[in-house]
């Protein structure tokens, strides 16, 4: 059940007119920028790593079937001012501009370690233990500079903050390798993929196949309220008078605000723009991660860009998004450093929400709440709450140990 008449939820896709009417209610949308059915605007928007989690769920599920995918363009990182590609094997090490000639010998040093390192293998461990050496102590072995830590933590292994560098190096290995694997997967510029027809596609996507197997799914049930019995086990939903009976109840933090707390604020900037970002090699879709410290703040900031070549956008315009989790309570002021990057924009929206996580426990009520979106512009964290949810309902782990080539890699779509 949905309260709302469109599919998705928080992370739907917006035509141009329910892009107005959130953003701007009693004006309509110019016909310079095209027509309103031309445009899916994501409200959440992200990437998906080509041989990450998600890409693994939807192979698992085969709800490949009902997608089209095509490969993004481009990963970048910012530093010292400056957008720049995301090495991320020894030999884009060696090419990058990133770093200086001795620093680009000890990186590629390091990228090679992480790409023939095999769990299973300890020859290829070089006698270090990965499970009990931090992050911090495996990047000093190579003598790498705070520059070169930066990007690699944030831009390749995809942390949001610096307190992975205190945690085990297996983890930040795993996270490079994942990050290399899917660029090579598409030979492309990035590793990330990204579905035609903007996000919205996905909740579709699984509503078509839960209708395969007998799942019902309803849109528009305003009101929606969860029942409890006496107990305190949640019982049944109602809306418009009618209850459904049920043992189980899985929902977003908004169905029951008194079982979740606020952990934060995403500020996030929607842009639509006629020309590409700048400096980005003219990329149609690009992804540029800001590291914390190169802004001074205490978590990253990212910039995300689709384009009419996903058919999200009418022909010859762009959508870009900033987003960060709030440190102010200024967005746009905050959101600054990512918009200078955009060059002119011909429509600026500025939209704020609060994260929620759970404060309930699922075993005495039944109620599984997901934790609500983080600012990344990956899914990659979004999965793992999925995924957890799934093993505290069922009991049991999705095998993710997929047949990647499953989903198969035309140039245009897989």
């Amino acid at each position: 059940m949905d309260r709302n008449d469109y599919y998705g939820g928080d992370s739907t896709s917006l035509n141009l007119n329910q892009l107005w009417k959130r953003f701007k209610v009693d004006a309509t949308p110019p016909a310079t920028i095209g027509a309103s059915r031309d445009y899916n605007v994501d409200m959440v928007p992200k990437f998906m790593m080509a041989n990450g989690a998600l890409v693994r769920v939807l192979i698992h599920t085969g709800v490949t079937k009902y997608l089209s995918f095509k490969a993004v363009d481009g990963s970048y990182v910012f530093n010292k001012g400056k957008i720049h590609k995301v090495p991320s094997t020894d030999m884009e090490a060696l090419k990058s501009p990133l770093m200086g000639l001795f620093e680009k010998r000890r990186a590629g040093k390091f990228f090679l370690y992480v790409q023939d390192y095999k769990e299973n293998d300890p020859s290829t461990h070089k006698g270090l233990d990965l499970n009990k050496m931090t992050s911090k102590e495996l990047i000093s072995k190579y003598g790498l500079d705070d520059n070169t830590i930066d990007f690699i933590g944030h831009a390749v292994a995809l942390y949001k903050d610096d307190s992975y560098l205190s945690e085990p190096a297996i983890e930040t290995v795993k996270r490079m390798k994942l990050y290399a694997e899917s660029v090579a997967r598409f030979q492309g510029g990035s590793p990330y993929i990204y579905p035609l027809y903007g996000l919205g596609e996905l909740p579709q996507g699984f509503a078509r196949l839960s209708a395969v197997y007998g799942g019902t799914y309803m849109l528009n049930k305003p009101e929606c309220k969860v029942e409890f019995d006496d107990e305190g086990n949640v019982c049944g939903v109602t809306s418009e008078g009618e209850t459904a009976k049920c043992k189980k109840v899985v929902c977003d933090p908004s169905y029951l605000p008194e079982k979740v707390k606020k952990v934060g604020k995403v500020f996030r900037a929607i842009a639509i723009m006629s020309h590409p970002i700048p400096n980005t090699a003219e990329s149609h879709s690009v992804q540029i991660i800001i590291p914390q410290k190169q802004l001074g703040r205490k978590s990253d900031m990212y910039v995300f860009c689709c384009s009419y070549s996903h058919n999200v956008a009418s022909k010859g315009k762009f959508i870009a998004f900033v987003s960060a989790q709030a440190e102010s309570d200024n967005p746009k002021a905050e959101l600054k450093p990512g918009i200078d990057l955009l060059g002119p924009v011909d429509e600026l929206f500025i939209d704020t929400y609060d994260r929620y996580e759970p404060a309930n426990d699922p075993s005495s009520d039944n109620c599984f709440i997901s934790t609500s979106y983080d600012a990344t512009t990956h899914f990659e964290s979004t999965v793992m709450d999925v995924l957890s949810l799934y093993t505290k309902i069922t009991g049991k782990t999705v095998d993710l140990s997929v047949d990647l080539s499953a989903a198969s890699a035309a140039e245009d779509d897989f």
